[in-house]
């Protein structure tokens, strides 16, 4: 299996969605497998709001990827049939440009200098992406969680230039409590002094901000039916305690612990609160005036929703009104609903439930 890691970088001036400018800007992205001749079996993945553009494992880079099980020979998305694309969004800190970036106006990190972001404007770095590898038509477009939502602005967008739809733990458009959820985890974030109102020094920053937003992040990501079998209340062991009557005491607090120090020091801050923000303003009713004429745009042969009923995030009556919507603009639309108890996490963890319906969507 040929895979490569690059990166593509944007002729000139990017004009933003929201508005402002970047020069030249760049993305990174990874790719698997081999392209047809007739450059007809592409599959493009856009990612959640934390994952690098490292989908999965191949030998020149043996690291398991953040969907391993998902992507490669033999799997689901079959890399001996499919050349996969997956790139590391506008606004992250694996690679490409983001609020973590010089700027070469100033020869520092953009910081908040950085303009608004929205994910149309990950979903137009991703077809200049497709189109400088040669790619005017994909076979497949791969959304989970924020990644569905850029793959719907994608869609939207450039209508005609994909044959399948893959729609996984995601919605048209964010929802109350996950927008009340997000604006919390920001807010922590800025509280913590140093933040420094974004002009923290390069490898510093608001890390128990950075800590609590992953903790309260974690909380939303799985069930408490899970919690509930994996934990129940089960105590640490006295060894483990630091004496604090405050202190840490229950193993579903030290499950949070351990999230929020492997999570700190990854992933930027600013960065962090661009994506989360973006995620929240994206409405595909922007896209045509209301949800139904926005998704009316998406032109697919053949779709997929996938939804899970313990999803806090996207809850599933998200993944129906997609399904539905797309039925009623004439799309060939199958919906799965899976009875995982992983919640939003479904999908990154319980591939015994998902890996058959997408195998089938993608070897039929």
């Amino acid at each position: 299996m040929d895979s490569s890691r690059n990166t593509y970088i944007w002729p000139g001036s990017f004009e933003m969605h929201r508005g402002g400018v970047l020069e030249s800007p760049s993305v990174v992205y990874e790719t698997w497998g081999r392209l047809s001749p007739e450059a007809d079996n592409a599959v493009m993945i856009f990612t959640g709001l934390s994952p690098s553009a490292h989908a999965t494992s191949s030998p020149a880079d043996p690291a398991p990827g953040w969907w391993e099980e998902m992507v490669g020979p033999s799997r689901p998305i079959d890399t001996r049939r499919y050349f996969v694309v997956c790139m590391n969004s506008l606004g992250s800190c694996f690679g490409s440009t983001g609020p973590a970036s010089i700027s070469p106006a100033t020869g520092e990190p953009y910081r908040l200098g950085f303009p608004v972001l929205s994910l149309e404007d990950i979903a137009s770095m991703g077809r200049a992406v497709l189109e400088e590898l040669g790619i005017t038509r994909l076979a497949g477009l791969v959304g989970p969680s924020m990644g569905g939502m850029t793959a719907q602005a994608f869609a939207a967008m450039f209508p005609g230039t994909y044959e399948r739809l893959l729609l996984i733990s995601t919605g048209p458009r964010a929802e109350p409590f996950s927008i009340a959820l997000r604006s919390m985890q920001r807010e922590l974030i800025r509280r913590d002094p140093e933040w420094r109102d974004g002009y923290y020094p390069p490898g510093a920053g608001p890390i128990q901000g950075m800590r609590m937003a992953r903790k309260l992040g974690m909380m939303t990501y799985r069930s408490a039916a899970e919690w509930q079998q994996r934990f129940g209340r089960e105590r640490i062991p006295e060894e483990r305690k630091s004496g604090d009557g405050f202190a840490m005491d229950f193993e579903v607090e030290s499950y949070l612990e351990a999230h929020a120090n492997k999570f700190i020091g990854q992933f930027d801050a600013n960065c962090y609160l661009y994506l989360s923000r973006a995620s929240d303003l994206f409405d595909i009713a922007e896209h045509g005036g209301s949800v139904e004429a926005g998704l009316a745009r998406i032109d697919a042969a053949r779709v997929l929703v996938i939804g899970v009923p313990t999803d806090l995030l996207f809850p599933v009556h998200q993944q129906r009104q997609l399904a539905e919507a797309l039925r009623k603009a004439g799309r060939e639309v199958e919906y799965a609903e899976l009875d995982s108890i992983h919640g939003h996490d479904s999908f990154l963890v319980d591939m015994d439930k998902f890996r058959p319906p997408v195998k089938a969507f993608f070897d039929s």
